[in-house]
């Protein structure tokens, strides 16, 4: 795959994620609530407060989509925040049987949303990208 197909994959991901994020997850909670919801009974004060930060996260990632390579940071902390999240719900889905349904709902989609950016985002920013950079310290260097 080049890297132009790369990045226009890593556009389209980061927009699926992001609409996902900030539209997707609600409903998934009501859908199936056993493979989305920690506290399924009443009002979760928990779920609202994890639905407003993935909301937040998935406007900027889709505003990320624009240019990934001036946002390989945010593209990153997904990548590791959701490594993170996906790992720490893995364990407690142990605890006890009525959490296994969440490994086949929200934490095989965090394992995988993060794999994906993985696999599509770059480890090197663009030397093009780094040029104009490098030209305005080493003229002001010069100066």
């Amino acid at each position: 795959m080049t890297e132009a197909d790369r990045i226009k994959y890593l556009r389209i991901v980061l927009v699926l994620v992001g609409l996902t994020f900030t539209f997707g997850i609600w409903p998934l909670t009501i859908v199936w609530p056993s493979g989305w919801s920690w506290h399924a009974e009443g009002r979760s004060y928990y779920l609202e407060m994890i639905l407003a930060i993935y909301a937040t996260l998935g406007v900027f990632l889709i505003v990320a989509a624009r240019n990934p390579f001036a946002h390989r940071s945010l593209i990153w902390f997904t990548v590791w925040s959701s490594i993170a999240h996906g790992a720490v719900m893995a364990v407690q889905s142990f605890d006890g049987g009525h959490n296994m349904g969440h490994l086949c709902g929200d934490v095989f989609a965090l394992l995988a949303v993060a794999a994906v950016l993985a696999l599509l985002t770059p480890r090197e920013a663009r030397a093009e990208a780094r040029k104009p950079r490098e030209v305005a310290l080493s003229s002001s260097r010069t100066t």
